[in-house]
């Protein structure tokens, strides 16, 4: 008994499908009274059959078949006739299509965040590839129609590549129409046209009419928009034979003879079927006159409240629909002022980079220059070409500075260094200022500060070059006192306060709301006798940040100005690569040394193996990373000097594989720091230092000393 019934059962959905396979076929093509009436035929089987799930799916093609017809009444007819059944079985296909029915109508009025959350739910319900495609198709429609054209471009691509069992053709034609849609909304009228040529070759090749009219009325609008006149002519010829052998009045009222015969004969069977369940209800119950006139009335105040709600929630949708659109355009102006900012962070960041390169070539020649004894005219000369090489790269920092901080790419490093040694170095590079302006600067340094300290090196010595040399340019004939006091000890961490006051033109209280702004300088009186970017203080305030602190500021004009702030560091008790005293350039034996240069300019390697000649220094040249490896693999060189931005491998991963096979050599990064270069990422790399490009000769010769120096006492102990 049980096989006979399987048997049955199987035979009924053969039969089933077979109508369902034949009315799609009919509909693709443009044949709704045939497809409508195939589905009729399955319908009629499914009840005499009882197979609600056969009769539930035949409403969802009848919905889906006067949707394309846009007979938006009928379509919720032959839905609502669904939803019921579903009230009756677990079907979760079959919610899954009358969802996309639903999101199909709501997408049909204008609401186009409600239909994608319909759509997302249905996705939940079902794994049928059919299904999923014609959500998918319905989606990108949608995304179109807002202007997610990334969503839209990723769900028509997939649909063009689709290995649907049913409608593998049809899909890829309406995906070709989609992208089509797509190219053109976007101003790229070639591709536009290209996909709706596509579209309209499987359409002609798959008899799918109406695809093959939408196709040419597209096409003969985008030859137009390309000047493509022939090719617009041709496509509006092919649209006057389509309508007048598609659209003829005869075809138009046949097909609208049927639709609304099956229709009568579906509401007819609705309404016997309710008539038979009162007459049943009636026998059964034999309820009094007054029940139902009660029974009336409670369906009365029922329907009433069913319209109100009804009201209300397309009121609310609407609402939903409208705010939603109103999040989207903010979104869309975010990202905006995002892609914005990043353009504008990438274009600095461009031309500092690029701009380091010749002045590496203008300061690095210069200073070679002055070397060599020149004339008194030249020198006078040539000290002016210095000067102003080197203001247009603490300009250039600056700006790589503040660009950076904009982009919040600035990490702090955690390495061991001496904070005295720090603060003497900055004073001692602005050491030829304070003369100029015959001003002292004098350190406070508390011993009591551990000496070997674990930190960022680098921001603190940015911190104060910043504030030491904003210091001196507002100090003549006056003292700039940087003050470092040990504040408080807890085990391994210490807090130190630290000063910068100068005897200077002071600020005044109303200069001082401002005075962190970038490019703020005071006033333009300030600015045009003094000079500057007016980044300095953004930039100290912005570093500071990154530890956790906050600059102050005491002024008073006339008088002077006191910048503090105290940062947290912590202790480093033991330090096996302690030197016991510190070396000046003059101390180093630099002759005999042979180094590897890594640079892949050619005036940069001419300046860089000059410039070590002077101390008596060889050199090899290596003009690409991989160069580099088999040099460092075959000799011996007491340093590499590295260039970071090179083509094919970069300096920071030459460091790396030279770090397989030589953990001790020295390697001191030469390079001209960008916006996506991280210092972090050279130390992991396996540097042991960092020179920026264009350096200062006495630095450059000062990290190779260091590092050489260091490098041989390590090896011997």
């Amino acid at each position: 008994m049980g096989n006979a019934q399987e048997t049955t059962a199987k035979i009924l959905d053969t039969t089933l499908q077979y109508h369902y396979d034949q009315a799609r076929a009919y509909r693709h093509q443009n044949k709704m009274g045939a497809a409508l009436e195939e589905l009729e035929k399955a319908a009629t089987l499914a009840e005499e059959q009882e197979d609600l799930k056969g009769l539930l799916n035949t409403y969802h093609k009848f919905a889906l078949a006067h949707l394309e017809l846009e007979d938006r009444e009928t379509t919720l007819f032959y839905s609502d006739r669904a939803k019921l059944l579903l009230k009756n079985i677990q079907y979760p296909y079959g919610e899954a299509v009358n969802k996309l029915i639903e999101a199909s109508l709501l997408y049909g009025s204008g609401n186009n965040f409600q239909a994608l959350n319909i759509l997302d739910e249905a996705k939940k319900l079902t794994n049928d590839k059919n299904l999923l495609n014609n959500i998918l198709l319905a989606e990108a429609n949608i995304f179109l129609n807002i202007e997610r054209f990334e969503d839209a471009s990723t769900n028509l691509n997939a649909l063009l590549v689709n290995s649907d069992e049913y409608e593998r053709a049809y899909l890829a034609t309406k995906a070709n129409l989609g992208l089509a849609r797509l190219y053109q909304k976007q101003d790229q009228l070639e591709e536009s046209a290209k996909h709706g040529e596509a579209a309209l070759q499987l359409a002609q090749k798959n008899y799918f009419f109406k695809e093959i009219l939408n196709a040419n009325l597209f096409l003969a609008s985008i030859y137009e928009g390309l000047s493509d006149y022939q090719s617009a002519l041709n496509s509006n010829k092919n649209l006057v034979q389509l309508k007048d052998s598609l659209f003829t009045i005869e075809k138009v009222k046949e097909d609208s003879k049927t639709a609304d015969k099956i229709r009568f004969n579906q509401v007819n069977k609705a309404l016997i079927e309710e008539r038979t369940k009162n007459e049943e209800l009636s026998a059964s119950a034999n309820r009094s006159e007054i029940t139902a006139i009660l029974t009336s009335a409670f369906l009365t105040i029922i329907s009433i409240l069913a319209v109100s709600l009804y009201r209300n929630n397309q009121i609310k949708l609407k609402t939903n629909d409208l705010l939603q659109t109103k999040n989207k355009e903010l979104e869309t102006a975010r990202d905006a002022a995002v892609s914005a900012m990043e353009a504008k962070s990438n274009f600095l960041s461009t031309v500092t980079h690029e701009l380091r390169t010749p002045l590496y070539a203008v300061t690095g020649l210069t200073h070679l220059l002055l070397e060599e004894d020149p004339a008194e005219h030249q020198k006078e000369h040539l000290k002016s070409l210095k000067f102003s090489g080197d203001y247009l790269l603490n300009f250039i920092n600056d700006i790589l500075q503040i660009n950076k901080i904009d982009a919040d790419k600035l990490e702090p490093l955690n390495i061991e260094f001496k904070l005295k040694k720090i603060l003497t170095d900055v004073i001692d590079s602005l050491q030829q200022n304070a003369k100029e302006n015959d001003t002292r600067v004098v350190l406070d340094y508390d011993n009591n500060i551990p000496l070997n300290l674990l930190g960022d090196p680098l921001k603190l010595s940015q911190i104060f070059m910043n504030l030491v040399g904003n210091a001196l340019k507002f100090t003549k004939n006056g003292q700039v006192n940087v003050v470092a006091k040990l504040k408080e000890r807890k085990e391994d961490t210490i807090t130190v306060h630290f000063e910068v006051t100068d005897t200077g033109i002071g600020i005044s209280e109303q200069q001082q709301q401002n005075i962190f702004d970038s490019f703020e300088q005071g006033s333009i009186q300030i600015n045009r006798e003094y000079g500057g970017t007016g980044l300095g203080l953004t930039i100290v305030k912005s570093l500071l940040g990154l530890f956790d602190s906050k600059i102050h500021l005491k002024s008073e004009l006339g008088v002077g100005s006191t910048f503090f702030f105290e940062i947290d560091l912590n202790v480093e008790e033991t330090s096996i690569s302690d030197i016991p005293f510190e070396m000046t350039v003059d101390d180093f034996e630099f002759e005999g040394l042979h180094v590897l240069v890594v640079e892949d300019n050619k005036i940069n390697q001419v300046i860089t193996k000059k410039m070590l000649a002077k101390k008596g220094i060889t050199c090899d040249i290596a003009n690409n990373g991989n160069e580099a490896i088999d040099a460092a693999k075959n000799n011996k060189y007491a340093a590499i000097l590295m260039d970071i931005h090179m083509p094919g491998i970069s300096g920071t991963e030459a460091t790396r594989q030279i770090r397989k096979f030589n953990k001790d050599i020295p390697i001191i990064a030469l390079t001209a720091i960008s916006m996506e270069d991280s210092m972090d990422e050279f130390y992991e790399a396996g540097c042991n230092a960092v020179v920026t490009k264009p350096f200062k000769p006495e630095v450059f010769y000062q990290k190779i000393g260091e590092n050489v120096f260091k490098a041989n006492v390590e090896n011997k102990v």
